[in-house]
């Protein structure tokens, strides 16, 4: 919807000042997670943004593509809003995906209500599930439901319609202490999912819509299709009991841009990690990000190696990982606002100018597909001689034991790690800027092992398996 990084908190409260508090999410911290399928532990997540995708921007670009989205090794695909943009008031010269015209239609922009269901199909052919973007707490200005049932709609004490933030100008607020809007919500949901075999929703802003109702419509969709996945634009623990399977790590998300721009030291990822642990609900799934829509591309952010670390934490620590349409090839496209309202299609040829990139996602999935420890194994923090700077962390499965190290300063590193045992490395080879080559980590790798001494590259990477 808008730059969240920036101004997610700031919402919230304005949110509650319009329409009072929002709901607290209640302590789950004893409590257990959705029982989720196996499929949905494993998931990489693909997000596409259609308008972006190609230079045509419609769904049969894709489905011409899905070869290699398939290669990559992603297993879900997460369309941004597929439904006709709103006009009245809108951002930009074409408006945001999220200011939604008509919750039953498909943006013919983007292809016919067939091609969307063509790409589906053609998907599921290749073992690739299907999420659409599901926009529920807001529509556009020129929503038939603007107009047939204003009751919908949250207002001022002027009778007025509003927007759910002052700031979100381009959208009306919806009410959910209405029934007759619950229903109608839920009636949409089952038929996107009867109509088009889709497996699942990502839920756009899910925490300003009460807990309840994301708890109703989700027992109500299982009965049309069971074992979808539910993704939830929040950070938001009891969300995560009965409704969602996974949820977004916002917090996770801008701290690990304040490390990777030296606002931070790295120890702070670790800490987060920590109390988040122990404020969610046992197995709670969380996505880990460095990039997504409403961001400035991550190398615009980070440069090229801050990138490259800032999504190696993202395919190493526990959770499913996202890839962003156009980071496997390090796409610079700035996808963020105000592009977000405008025609940027991503340059897919740096991928002959950056060829790490695809390398570095390719492997790292590839990676975390051979690794049980990597999918679903335990976390364990492991000291370092710099903490400020460098993050160490094992995984655990069974007999498995991984350990990763990444340099979240693009100052090189050379210290020690607290780890018994020998260890080979398997960190992927993609070329500049990994792995290190420099003399001191030439000798530790020549010691046997790899560790307890470590070499590390500005922003770089290693990952060891223990030696069975």
């Amino acid at each position: 919807m808008k730059n969240k990084l920036a101004s997610i908190a700031l919402s919230i409260f304005l949110a509650s000042c319009v329409f009072g508090q929002q709901q607290p999410s209640r302590d789950v911290s004893r409590e257990t997670a959705r029982s989720s399928q196996e499929w949905v532990k494993d998931a990489v997540i693909y997000q596409i943004w259609e308008r972006a995708y190609s230079q045509k921007g419609d769904f049969n670009s894709i489905t011409a593509d899905l070869d290699r989205i398939k290669t990559l090794g992603v297993d879900v695909l997460w369309l941004m809003p597929v439904h006709p943009v709103g006009q009245v008031k809108k951002k930009g010269s074409v408006g945001s995906p999220y200011a939604v015209r008509d919750y039953y239609g498909v943006n013919p922009d983007y292809g016919t209500p067939a091609d969307l269901k063509r790409l589906v199909a053609e998907a599921h052919k290749r073992n690739l599930k299907v999420i659409i973007d599901v926009v529920l707490n807001h529509t556009a200005w020129d929503n038939k439901l603007i107009t047939e049932h204003p009751e919908f709609y949250k207002k001022n004490e002027k009778g007025e319609i509003v927007p759910p933030v002052p700031d979100w100008a381009d959208v009306a607020g919806l009410d959910y202490s209405r029934p007759e809007l619950r229903r109608y919500i839920i009636d949409n949901l089952k038929s996107w999912i009867r109509d088009y075999d889709l497996d699942g929703f990502r839920c756009d802003v899910a925490l300003f819509i009460p807990t309840d109702f994301w708890e109703e419509a989700r027992a109500e969709v299982d009965k049309v299709k069971p074992n979808t996945i539910w993704l939830a634009e929040a950070e938001k623990p009891d969300l995560l009991v009965k409704a969602f399977d996974v949820d977004y790590a916002w917090n996770m998300h801008s701290t690990l841009t304040e490390v990777l721009q030296g606002a931070k030291p790295a120890s702070a990822l670790r800490k987060l990690w920590e109390e988040q642990l122990a404020t969610n609900a046992k197995g709670a799934l969380r996505m880990r990000f460095s990039d997504n829509h409403d961001e400035r591309r991550a190398i615009a952010r980070f440069g090229e190696k801050g990138a490259l670390a800032g999504q190696a934490l993202a395919f190493t620590l526990d959770g499913l990982p996202l890839v962003y349409n156009g980071m496997e090839v390090g796409d610079t496209a700035e996808s963020g606002a105000p592009a977000l309202f405008e025609r940027l299609p991503i340059f897919w040829q740096f991928a002959e100018r950056r060829p790490e990139f695809p390398r570095f996602y390719k492997s790292m999935i590839a990676l975390r597909k051979s690794s049980a420890a990597l999918r679903r194994g335990s976390v364990v923090w492991v000291r370092n001689s710099d903490e400020s700077r460098v993050l160490t962390f094992a995984r655990r499965s069974g007999s498995e034991e991984l350990v990763v190290a990444i340099n979240m300063s693009n100052a090189p590193f050379f210290g020690s790690v607290e780890v018994a045992g020998q260890f080979e490395e398997i960190t992927p080879n993609i070329g500049n800027p990994m792995p290190p080559d420099d003399e001191k980590a030439s000798a530790g790798k020549a010691a046997g092992n790899g560790l307890p001494t470590l070499s590390l590259d500005g922003f770089g990477f290693r990952i060891f398996r223990r030696k069975m």
